[in-house]
């Protein structure tokens, strides 16, 4: 058998030209990266333009990025809006009903002051509530309109004291238990609240209908001044409320008067305060036969 022979193949002299060449080439790399190490470390603003090159070139991909990044950022901002529109509309409403609300009763108050100290030169006072408690049950369907809350004699209450919520009144105190009491509300057919337009001193009886909402009824019957939209406040007369209490809202104009909404919906009310009766003198001597009506419907069996 003939001896291997000792010559190297010409595969393997390309192998090691090839290694000798990535030596040769890693050498000239290296010593190319110390030349610019030291250019660098010796003039830093040597390379500002080669920099300045580098960053123009990916100037269009880095726009590109952010753009991508403030569309997606819009969308989902777009998609978490569009799901808490609904919750954020409620309370956008309801904080736009309560701030009319009180710029109404605001203007109604500060018009009975001017009125009371040009007429009468007397001055309104704050009223504190007897008590504050929560609405418990009103009676939504029933052709007589009742309310019970959940305070007593055992806490200051007594009949006729005035019922209101944030919106406005809610009825008046009927009879008293020792822990709660019955509310006559606006709304029954026997309740009857002087009244006056809060922009001016047209005035009216809101008559309940039994329906959920209120009749007006004008004490100075001629041409109706009345309009969709006016907000009725209390007048005080009758010495049970006190003047410029948020009442009702104007919905129709009728021939005496109009048919109007409580601006204090019982059904969506959960906390009411019960305030003293306003005048306690003008309600013992009044003689006004709504009034008298008024006690007369207010018995255990209704």
């Amino acid at each position: 058998m003939a001896p291997p022979s000792s010559r190297r193949s010409g595969h393997s002299r390309k192998a090691q030209y090839s290694v000798f060449t990535g030596y040769v080439l890693a050498a000239i790399g290296a010593l190319i990266g110390a030349i610019l190490l030291a250019i660098s470390l010796w003039s830093p603003s040597a390379f500002g333009a080669l920099r300045g090159g580098a960053h123009d070139a990916v100037q269009p991909v880095g726009n590109a990025s952010a753009q991508a990044r403030t569309s997606g950022a819009g969308l989902f901002g777009g998609i978490r809006a569009y799901f808490h529109a609904a919750s954020q509309n409620a309370q956008l409403r309801e904080e736009m009903e309560l701030a009319r609300v009180r710029l109404t009763e605001a203007q109604a108050v500060e018009q009975e002051n001017v009125r009371l100290k040009l007429l009468l030169g007397l001055k309104e006072d704050e009223v504190e509530p007897v008590a504050v408690t929560r609405l418990i049950g009103s009676s939504a369907s029933s052709s007589r309109r009742f309310a019970y809350i959940g305070a007593g004699s055992r806490n200051g209450v007594q009949p006729g004291m005035s019922i209101r919520s944030p919106h406005g009144v809610v009825g008046r105190v009927l009879e008293t238990g020792t822990n709660s009491s019955r509310i006559l509300l606006l709304t029954d057919s026997e309740s009857v609240l002087p009244v006056r337009r809060a922009t001016d001193e047209v005035v009216a009886f809101a008559e309940g209908r039994g329906d959920g909402l209120l009749r007006i009824r004008l004490i100075n019957l001629g041409l109706n001044p009345l309009k969709p939209g006016d907000v009725f406040v209390t007048s005080g007369a009758g010495g049970y409320y006190r003047p410029g209490v948020a009442v009702a809202v104007l919905n129709e104009v009728t021939p005496d008067g109009g048919v109007a909404r409580m601006i204090a919906d019982p059904l969506a009310t959960d906390f009411v305060s019960v305030e003293p009766v306003w005048q306690l003198q003008a309600v013992v001597s009044s003689t006004i036969p709504a009034e008298e009506s008024f006690a007369n419907q207010g018995s255990p069996n209704d």
